[in-house]
């Protein structure tokens, strides 16, 4: 390992160890954490670390900011539950021996709402929405490794309650061109409220240590993923669960069985994963599917049949466009849908100069 890159992973590291011990009380912005593209989606909701050019990967591992990404726009829109929707925007510029930057807004609008009282008095209506604005900066350290951040602040609006705050995201990424191998550490939401909803009331950001594989087979179109988020926390159910000193496993209740034990434990580990798999005949068609074990966990209805927790979606790419389509089960009320179009400005308006390859799907 490059000294630069053990500096990168200790400067990572060493921003942690606040954002560990204060993740269990209330948590401000989790709009933070949706999925960014139509790709993400149907990925089961996380971003991988890959080989194409996708500014939208970018977004949750700046490091993946690299020249190939150069002047590419990006547009999301998904239509959530309800009236409400969300979506971002992005933009990349490289510039030579500082890095790649990028630009990207990412809001979601809850709708519009009637104002009343017990009575069922009204009084008009009134909005309510979320904004972050990020600044990304990657730079590769070497031939296969690379270290990006983003800089955000992120505004909320709630009826007569308003916060902002300022965040952080830091990643290093690590990729192997012969074996088609990608992995990449985040570390997301680095930060804490400047404003607060109510004064003196503090409330964490959604801090999610995260760190994602894709494995491209060399010989057969196909791409496997694996991704374990909320590192940073191991027990991710509802419920409390007691450990008593001198327990064998971790976590066990008064009365449980070892089976028991050691399926709560399996069970919570895997609640941690989300999987996926990319079907790539050509360069101009890609069809995905990703499975979310907690989704699924937390959403599904045990008398029921169903495909909670799984997703899918498709890439396709017409001219100098990328189009992608996103759906995820998130419960039997139903999927929302996910769509993503994006291109390279250099490409679109045949500027002269160096024109970075086109983003593959």
């Amino acid at each position: 390992m490059s000294k630069k890159l053990f500096v990168a992973l200790f400067a990572l590291l060493a921003l942690l160890p606040a954002q560990l011990l204060s993740q269990q009380s209330g948590r401000a912005y989790e709009f933070l954490g949706l999925p960014v593209s139509a790709r993400v989606t149907a990925l089961g909701g996380y971003a991988i670390p890959n080989h194409d050019t996708d500014l939208d990967a970018a977004l949750m591992y700046p490091s993946l900011l690299r020249p190939e990404v150069s002047t590419h726009l990006s547009l999301n829109f998904a239509d959530y539950f309800g009236d409400i929707n969300y979506g971002t925007v992005a933009f990349a510029r490289n510039f030579e021996r500082i890095g790649t930057f990028s630009a990207s807004l990412q809001y979601i609008d809850y709708g519009v709402f009637t104002e009343a009282d017990e009575t069922g008095e009204t009084y008009g209506q009134f909005g309510a929405g979320e904004y972050s604005f990020a600044v990304g900066w990657g730079r590769p350290l070497s031939e296969r490794y690379a270290i990006g951040a983003n800089l955000k602040t992120i505004y909320s609006s709630l009826y007569e309650y308003y916060s902002w705050g300022l965040a952080a995201d830091v990643s290093v990424t690590y990729m192997n061109t012969e074996s088609q191998l990608a992995a990449g550490l985040v570390a997301r939401n680095i930060g804490r409220q400047v404003a607060h909803y109510r004064e003196n009331n503090s409330e964490n950001l959604p801090f999610d240590l995260v760190f994602g594989v894709s494995k491209k087979l060399l010989n057969a179109p196909l791409r496997f993923s694996i991704v374990a988020h909320n590192l940073n926390r191991f027990d991710l159910t509802y419920e409390s669960i007691i450990s008593l000193p001198g327990q064998e496993y971790w976590g066990a209740e008064p009365g449980q069985t070892a089976s028991e034990r050691m399926s709560d434990f399996t069970d919570n580990l895997m609640r941690h994963m989300v999987v996926g798999v990319e079907f790539l005949p050509s360069q101009n068609f890609a069809f995905r599917l990703g499975y979310n074990y907690r989704r699924r966990q937390e959403m599904k209805i045990d008398s029921r049949l169903s495909t909670v927790g799984f997703s899918w979606g498709f890439g396709v790419k017409i001219s100098r466009f990328q189009l992608n389509y996103g759906r995820s089960n998130y419960h039997l009320a139903g999927a929302p849908n996910h769509i993503s179009i994006s291109t390279s400005i250099n490409d679109l308006f045949n500027f002269a100069g160096n024109v970075p390859p086109q983003p593959e799907l």
